[in-house]
């Protein structure tokens, strides 16, 4: 194991953005030493463990091959602040439940406590870089919390965002868009800015890598995250109308992402967003511009939460009303409880949202996701409050490990995940086990529609035209 390191780097965060980029900093940057460092010891462990805690496609190979040798994960997080130059923060920034800001306001309470930490048990001079999703000015905060040391010892603090899909991390990570950081246009903080772009120099081009002032990283973060929850919410409007007038979203959606000028990326219909980011950057982005005064441009982002909210709920409401207007003990299949394909993370997933409402009105759901695992799904019903007050998970639903049985009795299935594995299953054989008449919800437009009507299914499908009045210009003639 090489000891001449030229560079030590430590992590305060082991989730969803701290593992994946230190993997990759340790894979490309073999004179590097990394070490990971969270609070939660069980965590951790499985980091040091054959199953890591989180589900990322290539994410599992990088970490088991430069563990051990310049990528350490421990629980030692005073040690690694004392030993390394430059520390990134990646800890949780959700929205804050309580108090000013509540719904809308990033929680900076791990941000700050990490600060302060790194203040205490500092020996030297640091480099600190936000990698958590921050509000514009928080660097500003956040220094004065650091530079409050009794002992003189000086910090800079950078912004380095992340741009991570979930899903594609590790990709995205090993050949990024851009590398973004930002710091003081002092001395100090120019030279601090140089030594983070070396490591990123490593494996990413120069001309990639851009430098800013802190508080337009910062902002970057966040308006990049609103751009691409925009185009969600607006091809998901676009969806609702096409339903009504017997257009076809994905027809749209490829004529207009045909154009250069718009391109045809986020433009996939679907039940609505979700995960830790776009929804918090949104909401967060609200909030700074409430505070500022600017209230025009707050009510214009929070339109776009708004439809994605409506959006799910729209969902939920079209399949009661499909079932005769009644769920009551109805068995309810959903396919997927991750909030996308090929990641394990659930947070903010559309699955819980729809499932509360179809709980609401008394039905019995049943879960199949082929990664994300039964407690988490326990954890989420819980935390999202999805459950009918004064009730339990066991009481109303039920998580399986296979898809084939889940759907013995059922009355419909939802796909809420788009896994490419549920394009494969045998719905011939899956019809024969439903109670009739079985429906088909497809919230992320990945089945083969007429194959399925074909079979015998009750198909609705977001954006479809499916059962639409107008499905030609001699429906007009009778008008």
């Amino acid at each position: 194991m090489p000891t001449d390191f030229k560079a030590k780097i430590c992590c305060i965060g082991a989730g969803y953005v701290g593992g994946p980029t230190m993997a990759t900093i340790a894979k490309y940057c073999p004179d590097v030493k990394v070490h990971v460092v969270d609070i939660n010891p069980k965590q951790i462990a499985r980091w040091n463990s054959d199953n890591l805690p989180i589900y990322e496609p290539g994410l599992d190979a990088v970490v088991k091959t430069t563990r051990g040798k310049n990528l350490f994960f421990s629980t030692k997080i005073d040690e690694a602040i004392r030993e390394c130059e430059i520390i990134f923060v990646s800890v949780n920034t959700p929205t804050k439940t309580y108090g000013l800001g509540a719904g809308r306001a990033a929680d900076l309470k791990n941000w700050e406590l990490a600060a302060r930490n790194i203040s205490k048990v500092a020996n030297g001079p640091k480099i600190i870089v936000e990698k958590s999703t921050l509000p514009v000015r928080t660097a500003h905060s956040m220094r004065k919390v650091l530079m409050a040391n009794d002992r003189g010892i000086g910090f800079e603090v950078l912004s380095n965002p992340e741009f991570l899909a979930e899903g594609t991390a590790m990709d995205d990570l090993a050949a990024p868009d851009r590398v973004l950081i930002g710091g003081l246009m002092t001395k100090d903080g120019i030279a601090a800015v140089k030594r983070l772009c070396w490591v990123y120099e490593h494996w990413v081009p120069k001309e990639q890598i851009i430098t800013t002032n802190l508080w337009s990283s910062e902002l970057s973060k966040l308006v990049a995250n609103a751009f691409l929850a925009q185009r969600i919410s607006s091809i998901n409007s676009i969806s609702e109308l096409c339903e009504a007038t017997g257009a076809d979203v994905q027809e749209v959606g490829r004529a207009i992402g045909l154009d250069k000028r718009l391109g045809s990326r986020f433009l996939n219909a679907s039940v609505g967003f979700g995960g830790s980011c776009f929804q918090k950057d949104i909401l967060n982005l609200v909030y700074l511009c409430e505070s500022f005064g600017l209230k025009e441009i707050a009510e214009y982002w929070s339109q776009v939460v708004k439809i994605n909210d409506h959006q799910k709920e729209r969902f939920a409401r079209i399949m009661i009303k499909k079932m005769f207007n009644t769920i009551s003990g109805k068995k309810i299949v959903l396919f997927g409880f991750a909030f996308k394909k090929d990641t394990g993370d659930t947070r903010e997933t559309a699955a819980v949202y729809v499932a509360k409402h179809l709980l609401a009105e008394r039905a019995k759901v049943v879960v199949y996701d082929p990664k994300v695992e039964p407690q988490q799904i326990v954890e989420d019903f819980k935390y999202y409050k999805a459950l009918p007050e004064g009730t339990e998970f066991k009481d109303h639903v039920t998580i399986e490990t296979d898809p084939y049985k889940a759907v013995e009795g059922a009355h419909a299935i939802a796909v809420m995940t788009e896994w490419n594995e549920f394009k494969t299953y045998d719905y011939s054989k899956m019809y024969a086990s439903m109670t009739k008449p079985a429906f088909i919800f497809d919230g992320r437009l990945i089945l083969d529609h007429k194959m399925l009507l074909k079979i015998g299914y009750e198909v609705y499908a977001i954006g479809k035209p499916y059962g639409v009045k107008y499905q030609n210009m001699d429906d007009l003639k009778s008008e």
